[in-house]
């Protein structure tokens, strides 16, 4: 749940739920499995906010404690066609589609007056929606665009098109604060230009990644037979070997996290002689970024040092990094301008899928969602609609969402638990044994200048001469594209506005952001199990007080702790803490590391990559736990129908996590996604805790056992 700069989740078992004896637990009462769905968010939290209908009493806690709570859940769920995943979050971000679509079909229905927001958005959402027209135009709507691909003659041709809104770029541009001057916005540029997930798909030999790769030929030839190539296999074959060159030279996700080796600024002179023939200079014209005296790469090879100071050795490095931006930009003028016609082409026509004949829409779901992702069936229309609208004017249609499902009591209960979460952060750096007094007095600054912001924006965007046609779905994906491009080239160098979001209030998740040192936490995710007005404190603190610890935690993370409480890149670290702080992250990365959810032994956690969620969540339950005993004020909780406080907590932990998973879709997430798969989000991190062994009675021979010398605790 952290934002990463220019890079912008449980198998199924067998059984029934039956009685569990123990001593310590006593085994709630259980309803029917079929008396609810699974699926479809609920009402009924029980007498403290835990549905213990789904909890597999059978399973012992210290064996699998991801399946005692949820495992008749997860028995029971059969995921939806549409869908490659499900859990709790997803249960929520449902919800949040039905109430946009309702939205939606009243704004449809109102006839709003003309150029007001309610217009904007209605023209947007009935132009995607209408497929019916979109299939008797065909592929004219993208003819005008087509001839411009085809009409580049040189490397400038080519520059001016990556600058364009629509058209696809291998090189990334975004405007975003400095990361060492967090309070001026200033233009980033990384390596972009691949068509699938990861450039591992393009470089690994295996069987998997090999049918992928074929099937990925068969999609890009299926794309430049539709715009009229004679020969689309072989120019399918040129895209394809120009996207591998990409992605040797672009950066493993390991290296490309890692905030020290992608902050490199410079000056406008030395960017553009990264690439030749000026290319660079074009292409920075061409966007409108006439303000940038400088541009934050992401993607420079590093020296010696700074591989030492990453903790990388040279075979490491190697493994880890290609040429970056330096070798991209020379593609542009190495690569013949026909290879990269038909990457634009294929680009632009697989970008547009959705707005397109539907034989080229089922094409790209085939691919996608069904190949990569195991997703059996498309999701319905209206739900893809919601999206699209929300991807040309989110705030648009935040605002509407707030305005009807944003409780105010909602943001009191909130802020209160947030000032809890920050007493519980400064005891914890008081009491820390691994930190010295000089590196607590920056934490504890750093603590001090935190800034939550929740449910909504105070103001929202309003999109200002941005105009959608109720008929040309295309030609507002581009006038979209355009706005966001001038508003952003027209911020660099401007100051920062921290009152902005990064997430609309319909998003189910939560952010923090570290040029900006803030929490922020959506409306949407301010809903059972992650926060219920109704539930045990217990619950509360164990489901969004560790939200709220964790995103708090990232300001502490591997990269988070590069920065201070300004949002400022700066080293305040003594060099032994910062030994201290790297030996627990080490022992966190290898109990990661031997995480492998599948059988053959190659497709398993990455510790490094994770590094950053799995400090936020092992540090936000322990802080959110420690809150929850100063709540108490010293009392002893009561015990609700057999359950302790603390084992309230620890269930409302891992009620949140509850989660199951298409098999292509776990294997993509382990290689791309720098969170740890839910079940271990759940049993990886509990396995730490004293107080859960206590609470649960788990001993040595249970499963999630581990002796105290190996157990993390980091904040």
């Amino acid at each position: 749940m952290r934002n990463f700069k220019g890079r912008a989740l449980a198998l199924a078992a067998s059984g029934l739920a039956i009685a569990f004896a123990s001593p310590v637990l006593a085994a709630p009462e259980q309803a029917s499995a079929q008396e609810a769905s699974p699926l479809t968010p609920s009402d009924d939290w029980g007498d403290f906010g835990i549905q213990t209908q789904w909890m597999d009493t059978a399973t012992k806690p210290g064996d699998d404690f991801d399946r005692y709570v949820s495992g008749v859940w997860v028995d029971s769920v059969e995921l939806p066609a549409d869908r490659t995943r499900w859990g709790s979050f997803l249960e929520l971000s449902e919800l949040s589609q039905q109430r946009m679509h309702a939205i939606m079909n009243e704004l449809l229905a109102s006839n709003p007056a003309p150029g007001s927001d309610a217009a904007r958005v209605a023209a947007a959402y009935k132009a995607y929606m209408d497929v019916d027209a979109i299939n008797a135009k065909g592929l004219a709507p993208i003819q005008p665009y087509m001839e411009r691909i085809f009409a580049a003659k040189s490397p400038q041709d080519l520059a001016r098109l990556f600058a364009s809104p629509g058209y696809a770029s291998p090189i990334g541009i975004y405007v975003g604060a400095d990361a060492k001057q967090s309070d001026i916005y200033a233009l980033h540029s990384y390596v972009s230009g691949l068509g699938l997930p990861d450039r591992n798909y393009y470089l690994k030999t295996d069987e998997r990644s090999q049918k992928i790769r074929s099937a990925y030929l068969e999609y890009l030839t299926f794309l430049l037979g539709k715009v009229g190539y004679q020969d689309p296999g072989a120019a399918a074959k040129a895209v394809l070997s120009l996207e591998t060159r990409i992605a040797e030279a672009d950066w493993d996700r390991v290296a490309a996290r890692n905030d020290d080796l992608t902050y490199n600024k410079l000056t406008r002179a030395q960017y553009e002689a990264l690439g030749s023939s000026g290319v660079l200079s074009t292409f920075l014209d061409t966007l409108g970024a006439d303000q940038a005296s400088y541009v934050i790469a992401s993607e420079i090879p590093a020296t010696a040092e700074e591989l030492d100071a990453a903790k990388l050795d040279a075979a490491q490095a190697q493994a880890l990094m290609g040429g970056g931006l330096p070798v991209v930009a020379r593609l542009i003028d190495e690569v013949p301008v026909a290879t990269w016609q038909a990457w634009l082409a294929a680009r632009f026509v697989s970008g547009h899928a959705s707005m397109l004949p539907s034989d080229i829409d089922e094409a790209s779901f085939a691919f996608y969602g069904t190949t990569l992702s195991g997703q059996p069936e498309q999701r319905p229309r209206w739900k893809r609609g919601v999206a699209a609208v929300e991807g040309l004017a989110g705030e648009l249609v935040g605002k509407l969402y707030a305005e009807r499902h944003y409780p105010p009591e909602q943001k009191a209960k909130m802020e209160a638990l947030v000032a809890n979460l920050r007493k519980a952060m400064a005891v914890n750096l008081q009491e820390l044994d691994w930190m010295g007094p000089e590196t607590r007095r920056e934490a504890q600054a750093k603590l001090d200048a935190f800034t939550p912001k929740i449910g909504a924006p105070d103001t929202f965007k309003t999109y200002e001469g941005l105009e959608f046609s109720a008929s040309d779905p295309i030609g507002n994906s581009l006038a979209a594209g355009a706005w966001e491009n001038n508003f952003e080239m027209g911020r660099i160098g401007q100051p920062v506005d921290r009152s902005e979001w990064a997430m609309l209030p319909e998003t189910v998740n939560a952010y923090y952001n570290s040029t900006m040192n803030e929490i922020v936490f959506p409306a949407a995710i301010l809903q059972p199990p992650f926060f219920n007005l109704s539930a045990d404190p217990a619950v509360n603190y164990g489901a969004i007080g560790a939200v709220i610890g964790h995103e708090m935690g990232h300001g502490f993370d591997d990269q988070g702790a590069k920065s201070d409480g300004t949002g400022n890149m700066r080293d305040w670290w003594t060099p032994q803490d910062k030994a201290n702080f790297q030996e627990l992250q080490d022992k966190l990365e290898a109990q990661y590391n031997s995480f492998c959810p599948f059988d053959d032994g190659e497709t398993c956690v990455n510790g490094k990559l994770t590094m950053g969620e799995n400090i936020g969540d092992l540090g936000g339950l322990s802080l959110a736990y420690r809150a929850y005993k100063m709540a108490l004020g010293g009392k002893e909780a009561p015990v609700i129908d057999g359950f302790t406080g603390d084992q309230r907590f620890f269930m409302g932990w891992a009620q949140v996590w509850r989660s199951k998973t298409r098999e292509a879709q776990a294997r993509q997430m382990l290689m791309t996604d720098p969170h740890a798969p839910p079940h271990y989000r759940v049993n990886g991190i509990v396995r730490n805790f004293d107080e859960w062994y206590k609470a649960f009675d788990v001993k040595p021979g249970d499963d999630l056992y581990l002796p105290p010398e190996e157990r993390v605790r980091i904040w």
